[in-house]
């Protein structure tokens, strides 16, 4: 096992792609000589070339269509938006092109493209560049979507996603870059529609993803230690969501607490907690409690930033008012 940072992770995965497969390119802004924003794709550009690893003007509708073009005729496109916030730019390539056009050429064109990442909340980033930008996304039929949240598992699924035949939404957060995580030596891969279960408890359900996982984390520290037995999912796949981990969870707990930097309104928890609602309301023996982020443009104060974002300590009065 190696140790290495997410952002290391990441590169690795996309450099052993390209190595292995001719068709498998990157583009974005910044990403070839400078490295990208975050150095996801440092000194690529030397092993592979500027046409594989393609600097792009500031302009993400054009790209993003181009890199579609670039999908439907048979290479396989990673997409680097340098702030995933920036891609609403492309909303319309997006939603219209690559999440329709398997369908709607009746299976003559695939979409081989992975549109990757920074996003969420960070540290005095200002409103613009903290948008949490997934449950835009989940509303778009044929995307898959994943958060990564671990070195290991950010390599695992970013080898899966550049695969895959059809477009993947791949989250990275801001905040995990720096992360350091053990990293099998030997190839591997994760599967993109699969939740990972952190802590097997009896006492309640706490479904989870992306950075909120160490949030529920921290919490479930002081929670074991006040006598609680919490069971942590980490969702990793957001579109489609991993209802039977979560069912088989709640056959031994009976309690759902959701906890996302999502907002409240119209988020990943709302999607989730409607389908249990629909199809699992027996298994409950309290009502379903989410934490989600306030319903409104990110402050850059850093005070009042950190007031927008749920805490450890609402996980643990949550969990406490479920079990009382």
């Amino acid at each position: 096992m190696d140790k290495i940072f997410l952002f290391d992770a990441l590169r690795e995965a996309t450099d052993e792609e390209m190595q292995m497969d001719k068709s498998v390119f990157v583009l974005g802004e910044d990403i070839g000589h400078y490295g990208g924003s975050y150095k996801v794709t440092k000194d690529l550009h030397i092993k592979y070339g500027d046409i594989r690893v393609l600097d792009t003007p500031i302009a993400e509708n054009s790209f993003m269509g181009m890199a579609i073009g670039a999908a439907m005729t048979g290479l396989r496109p990673v997409v680097e938006g340098m702030n995933m916030s920036f891609l609403l730019l492309a909303f319309n390539q997006i939603s219209n092109n690559a999440g329709m056009l398997r369908y709607t050429s009746g299976g003559n064109f695939k979409i081989p493209l992975v549109i990757r990442g920074p996003g969420g909340v960070g540290k005095q980033l200002g409103a613009e560049h903290s948008q949490r930008l997934e449950a835009y996304f989940q509303a778009i039929p044929g995307l898959k979507i994943v958060a990564c949240s671990t070195p290991y598992n950010a390599k695992g699924l970013l080898k899966s996603a550049i695969r895959d035949n059809n477009p993947v939404i791949f989250f990275e957060h801001v905040l995990l870059y720096n992360l350091k995580g053990d990293i099998p030596k030997n190839e591997y891969f994760l599967p993109l529609d699969k939740a990972e279960l952190v802590r097997c408890g009896s006492d309640v359900t706490i479904v989870t993803y992306s950075r909120m996982r160490y949030h529920v984390l921290q919490a479930t520290d002081i929670l074991v230690k006040q006598g609680y037995d919490p069971e942590v999912i980490d969702l990793i796949s957001l579109k489609p969501i991993d209802i039977i981990s979560i069912v088989e969870s709640l056959k031994k707990t009976h309690r759902l607490l959701i906890v996302e930097e999502c907002m409240k309104t119209g988020g990943i928890a709302a999607e989730l907690i409607a389908q249990v609602n629909d199809n699992y309301f027996d298994l409950l023996d309290a009502p379903m409690i989410r934490l989600s982020s306030q319903d409104i443009p990110t402050p850059y104060n850093g005070t009042l930033e950190k007031a927008t974002v749920v805490q450890p300590e609402q996980v643990i009065d949550a969990v406490q008012k479920l079990l009382s």
